[in-house]
C-alpha cells in the first residue's frame, strides 16, 4: 500500500538518463539521484535489475527504451507495480540502421573495406590492386528484391516503408498487428500467412518481435533451410531471436550470404559473411531524448494522477479527474473485485464518484475518484480485499 504525501516523490536513475526527460520531473516535485533509500519510482535504462533488491516503496518503474527484459516484470506485477516502456520511441534510429545493415549486405560494404584496409603501396600500385580486386565484392541492387518483414510494430512499419521506397517489394507477417500499426502501414506490403512463408518467397528477412518464448530461435535452422540461396538475414530486435550457431553453419554453406546484427555473438567470430555491431540500434542521441521524454512523462502522470499509459504489465487507464481525492488500485483480475471495491468504500463512507476499471491478462487496474478525503483507515481496508496487490492515494 502507498500513500501519497505533501513531500517530494524521489524517482531512483540506474542508468544516466537524458536531461531532456528529466527536466519534466520539477524540482519543487520530484527529486531525482542516483542515491536513492526509499525510490517512489525508478528510471532505468539497460541496467539488470534481475539480481536487485527494489525496495518496497517503488510504485512505478519506467525504462527508458523499448524492451523490458532487464526488468523482473513478473515480480513487479506480483507487487501491482507497473513497467512503463517508450515503444516507438527510438523506432526512426533502429530504422536507419537497419536500412544501412541492408545496404551493407547488398554492396558487400564491410569486406571490402576490410580489403582496403590491408592495401599498401604507391597509388599506382594500390589503383592496379583495386581493379584486381574489386571484382570479388560485387553486389545486387535492392529494386525488385523482396524484402520479408517479421513484425509490423512500429519499426517494422518504418523499414517496409523505407524499403519501398527503396524499389523493394515488401512482404509482411504479424498476428498480432495492432489497428494503429495497421493504419500506418504501406498499402504496398503484401500479407504473408505464415512465417515459413517470408522465408521462402524473402531474398531479405528482417525480425522486429520482441523477445519471449514464442520468438527464441524464431529464426532457426528449419527456416534457414527454406531460404534461397544466398539470402540475407537481419537481426536488430534482440540477439536470441536468432540461432547463432545456425546462421554460422548456413554462412559457411553459403546458404546465407550475410547476416548482420546489432549483438555480437562467440558463434559468429570470424564466420565469413557475419557483421555484428555494438548494439547501436538506438544510440542516437535523438532516441535517448525521445525515450526519456516518453517515459518521464508516463512516469509523472501515474505518480500524479493514477494515468496508466504502455505499461507492460498493465492496461491503459486514462480517466479525467473529477474529485481532488483518487485512488489507485492494482489487483488480480478475478470476479467480483469491482463489488467489494464499491462495498468496502461505502463501508468506510467514501461516495464513489467516477470509477474506471480495465484488465490486461491476469492483471487489473482500478481509478477510482471519492468526494471526500480517504482515511488511513480505508486504505487498510482495501489492502485487506484478497486479491488487491497495491492499493494508492493520488491527492491533488
Amino acid at each position: 500500500m502507498n500513500a501519497a504525501s505533501s513531500k517530494r516523490l524521489r524517482v531512483l536513475t540506474l542508468n544516466a538518463i537524458s536531461r531532456a526527460g528529466l527536466d519534466l520531473l520539477p524540482a519543487e516535485r520530484y527529486e531525482v539521484s542516483d542515491q536513492q533509500d526509499a525510490p517512489h519510482a525508478i528510471l532505468v535504462r539497460s541496467q539488470d535489475m534481475h539480481a536487485m533488491a527494489i525496495p518496497e516503496s517503488v510504485c512505478a518503474i519506467a525504462r527508458a527504451g523499448a524492451g523490458t527484459n532487464n526488468i523482473p516484470v513478473d515480480a513487479m506485477s506480483q507487487r501491482g507495480v507497473p513497467v512503463f516502456n517508450a515503444p516507438g520511441a527510438n523506432a526512426n534510429a533502429v530504422k536507419e540502421l537497419v536500412l544501412a545493415g541492408l545496404l551493407m549486405a547488398a554492396r558487400n560494404i564491410l569486406p571490402a573495406l576490410r580489403f582496403v584496409d590491408g592495401l599498401r603501396g604507391s597509388d599506382e600500385e594500390l589503383s592496379e590492386l583495386v581493379e584486381k580486386g574489386k571484382k570479388h565484392y560485387a553486389g545486387m541492387e535492392l529494386p525488385g528484391r523482396t524484402l520479408g518483414v517479421i513484425g509490423l510494430g512500429r519499426i517494422g512499419s518504418l523499414v517496409a516503408d523505407a524499403a519501398i521506397k527503396l524499389g523493394m517489394q515488401v512482404l509482411g507477417y504479424d498476428p498480432d498487428i495492432t489497428v494503429d500499426a495497421a493504419w500506418s502501414l504501406p498499402s504496398q506490403v503484401r500479407r504473408a500467412h505464415s512465417i515459413d512463408e517470408v522465408f521462402k518467397s524473402s531474398e531479405f528477412v528482417t525480425v522486429h518481435v520482441p523477445l519471449m518464448p514464442a520468438t527464441k530461435h524464431l529464426v532457426n535452422s528449419q527456416r534457414l533451410a527454406l531460404l534461397r540461396h544466398g539470402a540475407v538475414i537481419l537481426n536488430f530486435a534482440r540477439e536470441e531471436i536468432v540461432d547463432a550457431a545456425a546462421v554460422a553453419e548456413a554462412l559457411q554453406s553459403k546458404r546465407l550470404s550475410a547476416y548482420v546484427c546489432d549483438f555480437p555473438s562467440e558463434s559468429l567470430v570470424d564466420v565469413h559473411g557475419a557483421v555484428a555491431l555494438p548494439h547501436l540500434g538506438a544510440s542516437t542521441r535523438e532516441a535517448e531524448d525521445n525515450c526519456a521524454v516518453m517515459v518521464a512523462n508516463q512516469l509523472r502522470e501515474f505518480l500524479e494522477h493514477g494515468t496508466v499509459r504502455n505499461a507492460v504489465n498493465f492496461p491503459d487507464v486514462v480517466m479525467e479527474r473529477e474529485s481532488p481525492y483518487r485512488l489507485a488500485i492494482a489487483n488480480a483480475n478475478v470476479p467480483n473485485m469491482l463489488g467489494q471495491i464499491s462495498s468496502t468504500l461505502a463501508a468506510s463512507g467514501l461516495n464513489i464518484h467516477n470509477m474506471l476499471n480495465k484488465s490486461k491478462r491476469e492483471m487489473a487496474y482500478t481509478l477510482v475518484d471519492v468526494d471526500s478525503a480517504v482515511t488511513g483507515e480505508a486504505l487498510q481496508a482495501l489492502a485487506r480485499i484478497e486479491g488487491v496487490l497495491n492499493v494508492r492515494y493520488v491527492p491533488v
